[in-house]
């Protein structure tokens, strides 16, 4: 993910999280059991981010069903935050009852926009991920503090679709490991490199419009080591929101390298949340 002139649009623009390995075995390691008498389970709606597939929160996934969680995890189109915010509201709006919300990487500002005015959204979960406020974007964020390595780890490809031309925005192969998913085998990450989905690079330079963490109760998972989006932004950005924060010593993709503690942190959200 560059190209002189379009980097200061998207040097943190993109992010990423791709297709994991599943665990074997009890995938909740028998900790912290379901609480009796709170009703019905919310819905988790998961959104991934940028050169990603909804496959990249498997792991989490398959725990959060292990405890009886609907769970939806529908595709972001990475076209840009106003038009995939749209998208993923649409969405929400087909399920009915109470939902927990969470977003990983680029998926955070797409959630921050998507929820706004759903009142069924109950709790927003963001791992590794963009939170902006009214008028911010990405690529704006990603300017406030050093860390990352993604502006140079960047390869624009012009494309068409038939109707529309820009530029789409890939990681060089090469650099995928080391600044998205440097606690993953290397094995895993050349297929996850190969397979990636691109983003488009305007989708970035779009300003958020709606917030809703300003309204609905935040967890935010803080990924220490992280290459694409500065650990010193994410925590800008929790502690800004008032958000239930830990950090984790994790690369960017906290949800497939620690997938139990992530699983946590969204049931720690419903358990909090749901009822209100």
């Amino acid at each position: 993910m560059v190209r002189a002139g379009a980097v200061s649009l998207s040097l943190a623009a993109a992010v990423c999280a791709t297709a994991p390995a599943m665990a074997g075995g009890d995938p909740s390691g028998g900790r912290n059991p379901e609480p009796t008498g709170r009703g019905t389970k919310p819905t988790v709606v998961l959104v991934h981010g940028a050169f990603a597939d909804a496959s990249g929160w498997n792991a989490v996934v398959e725990r959060l069903q292990h405890r009886g969680y609907p769970v939806v995890a529908p595709p972001n189109p990475l076209r840009g935050v106003l038009s995939d915010s749209a998208y993923v509201a649409s969405v929400l709006k087909s399920i009915k009852g109470p939902i927990v919300l969470a977003g990983h990487s680029y998926g955070g500002a797409v959630i921050s926009q998507a929820a706004a005015g759903n009142a069924n959204v109950k709790a927003l979960v963001y791992v590794s991920a963009f939170m902006p406020d009214v008028g911010e974007n990405p690529a704006t964020l990603s300017t406030k503090f050093t860390g990352s390595d993604l502006g140079t780890a960047l390869r624009p490809v012009p494309y068409t679709d038939g109707t529309n031309s820009g530029t789409d925005l890939y990681i060089q192969n090469e650099k995928f490991h080391s600044v998205f998913a440097a606690d993953l085998p290397e094995a895993q990450t050349r297929v996850m490199a190969v397979e990636q989905r691109p983003v488009a690079q305007a989708g970035f330079a779009q300003n958020a419009t709606k917030a809703a963490w300003r309204t609905i109760p935040s967890w935010f998972i803080v990924a220490k080591n992280d290459k694409a989006i500065a650990p010193d932004l994410e925590r800008f950005e929790a502690k800004r929101a008032k958000s239930h924060t830990v950090e984790v010593d994790s690369s960017h993709v906290a949800m497939m390298s620690q997938p139990d503690l992530v699983a946590d942190k969204i049931r720690d959200a419903a358990h909090a949340t749901v009822g209100k």
